[in-house]
């Protein structure tokens, strides 16, 4: 069998749920009850490594494994391991699977080990670091679920790092459409349109 053959159950969808909700360990049918606990769980990721275990050292690809694992290792048997299916969203496709071993060592070595801890950085520093870091893990898309959000918790890390507070969203929210394309730009290496994005988020 291939290294990168499904791992159980990890594109399969639960039994009862019309095909909308994966296959997990809560047994949940309903897409908005699995929003729900998905939700309350993340909570307890934020104030768990924000607050009572901030990181003030280098961050690695195994704290963001880390991190997924205790968000959702008791709703997904595969919470923290690389997805082993091809994915992608709206006609854009994320890395090749068998692609994200080799991907995620690069980040790590030319991004996180880079940049982090954050401390030390500028107000211009700490964007390109954030820009550049998002985008990279939201194209190699690492898990099968919750990219994003584990995305949006490494640029948190990061900002809380450098003696700010964690970002707001709302004006990617507002304006999905744009932060879309600066995700997209940055496969040609073009980090401008997320530095916009990061810069609202911080407040700068």
């Amino acid at each position: 069998m291939s290294r990168y053959a499904p791992h159980a159950a990890e594109d399969e969808a639960q039994p009862g749920s019309g095909g909308l909700v994966l296959r997990n360990l809560a047994g949940i049918t309903a897409v908005e009850d699995m929003d729900d606990l998905e939700l309350a769980l993340l909570a307890q990721l934020y104030e768990n490594v924000l607050v009572e275990e901030l990181p003030d050292r280098a961050l690695s690809v195994a704290d963001i494994k880390h991190w997924h694992r205790r968000w959702l290792g008791n709703v997904y048997e595969w919470a923290g391991q690389e997805r082993s299916v091809n994915m992608g969203k709206g006609g854009f496709n994320f890395a090749a699977a068998a692609q994200i071993p080799r991907l995620l060592a690069g980040f790590e070595a030319e991004v996180l080990q880079r940049w982090t801890p954050c401390d030390h950085l500028s107000h211009e520093g700490l964007v390109e670091a954030i820009a550049v870091s998002h985008v990279e893990l939201i194209l190699i898309h690492p898990f099968r679920e919750g990219n994003g959000r584990l995305s949006r918790l490494l640029a948190d890390v990061m900002a809380v790092q450098a003696g700010r507070n964690p970002l707001d969203y709302s004006s990617w929210e507002s304006h999905k459409a744009g932060y879309i394309a600066a995700i997209h730009a940055g496969v040609a290496m073009n980090y401008e349109p997320m530095k916009f994005w990061v810069r609202r988020a911080l407040n700068l």
